[in-house]
């Protein structure tokens, strides 16, 4: 019998909402997926020379470098309009190893990080594979979403290295504002914490006034580590392309520890680091797709929410979700399971992104424009009819 490490021993029993759609798919009935998050099979339509880039004969030559081929870190400073130099970013196949490195750079065994909710699962596993804990701060919600800087500080124990913010945010899509910046950069100099942000969505502003800059273009005096990637700012999630970008106070011992943390793995591969200047200056392209989906799915949702009362939707700045809230007259699995079962479409439980266990659902705004439209009509047609105590009529 194998004996397998404390930080594997998850439940990897296939959940209830994940039988229903596997049962539902397996009877050859259709399913409305209003959880998508894979812009490849959304529909879009992509350059039809972008696999080309991945033909560069320079490729077979091997010469690795830990942190990146420069012509490609040149790429991703471009990006950020050279506000930082190709000196300050290391490439990673993934924002997932990207956490990974930084956990390792900063972390010991048992040490904590402090993470916003609402936010996105992922990082309950990755905090397990490193060996760290997470400690969960709100995000507060009162004519649009920000931090409580208070509760932030109270979470904050001598055990704690680091804080992650998700820029925007993922689901609730806001955006962090410059006194929050303030005040994120006041706690980490007092309690000499670093500043972990993931900016993968930072591109779908759903208005030109909600957008804020980069963390990576605007001065710090605490470290502070960036994260993108090519996943959402090329909907090339297949390409498996992403760095880290320090910046910040103190950059330098940190770059040269992460140095050899990405030498011991060596693992962006030469035809991705090659084509990503291309990829890169291209994405214009599938982002003006992504926008103009997100911006018509969240115009039906909001024309479908005004002819009725019992649902509503929680203001959204940037990124491709929306949050829905529902009466909370049961747990929203439940509902979800119905909601499946009964009329074949699928959504996202609140609590799945840290939210109450009743009263939320989470909205892909990716989903081509007319299932999504299908999926609201039953969405709200289930919540018109609940009634106090009892899930669905």
């Amino acid at each position: 019998m194998t004996r397998f490490a404390q930080r594997t021993n998850w439940n990897t029993e296939r959940s209830p909402l994940s039988e229903a759609i596997a049962q539902r798919l397996a009877a050859g009935l259709p399913l409305l997926d209003l959880t998508a998050s894979n812009p490849t099979r959304a529909g879009f339509a992509y350059a039809v020379g972008l696999p080309d880039a991945l033909t560069n004969p320079i490729a077979l030559d091997y010469n690795p470098d830990p942190c990146g081929m420069l012509t490609a870190r040149q790429a991703v400073a471009d990006y950020y309009n050279r506000a930082i130099l190709p000196e300050q970013v290391l490439l990673t196949v993934s924002t997932s190893e990207a956490y990974s490195f930084l956990f390792r750079l900063l972390c010991d065994p048992g040490d904590e990080v402090l993470i916003a909710q609402p936010g996105y699962p992922l990082f309950d596993y990755l905090a397990d594979l490193n060996d760290i804990h997470l400690r969960p701060f709100p995000l507060v919600y009162d004519h649009g979403w920000q931090l409580d800087p208070e509760a932030l500080r109270q979470t904050i124990t001598p055990r704690t290295r680091a804080i992650v913010l998700v820029h925007p945010n993922n689901p609730t899509g806001h955006y962090l504002k410059r006194w929050e910046r303030q005040q994120l950069e006041t706690l980490c100099l007092e309690h000499e914490l670093s500043l972990i942000v993931d900016e993968v969505f930072l591109d779908y502003a759903l208005r030109d006034e909600a957008r804020q800059p980069s963390f990576a273009e605007v001065d710090s005096s605490v470290p502070v580590f960036v994260l993108s990637g090519l996943s959402k700012i090329c909907g090339l999630p297949q390409m498996k392309a992403a760095w880290i970008v320090c910046c910040g106070a103190g950059i330098e011992p940190s770059l040269e520890r992460l140095e050899i943390i990405a030498d011991t793995y060596l693992s962006m591969n030469a035809p991705i680091q090659l084509a990503l200047p291309q990829w890169l200056a291209g994405r214009d392209g599938i982002q003006r797709q992504i926008r103009e989906r997100v911006a018509s799915n969240l115009a039906e949702l909001d024309r479908q929410l005004a002819a009725q009362q019992m649902a509503s939707r929680l203001e959204v700045e940037g990124g491709w979700y929306a949050l829905l809230r529902i009466p909370a007259l049961g747990r929203d699995e439940d509902f979800c399971l119905r909601l499946i079962q009964e009329a074949g479409v699928s959504v996202h439980p609140g609590y799945f992104f840290g939210m109450e266990e009743s009263g939320w659902l989470v909205l892909s705004l990716l989903t081509p424009e007319k299932d999504f439209a299908q999926g609201v009509m039953q969405i709200i047609r289930l919540t018109d009819g609940a009634k106090p105590g009892c899930l669905l009529p």
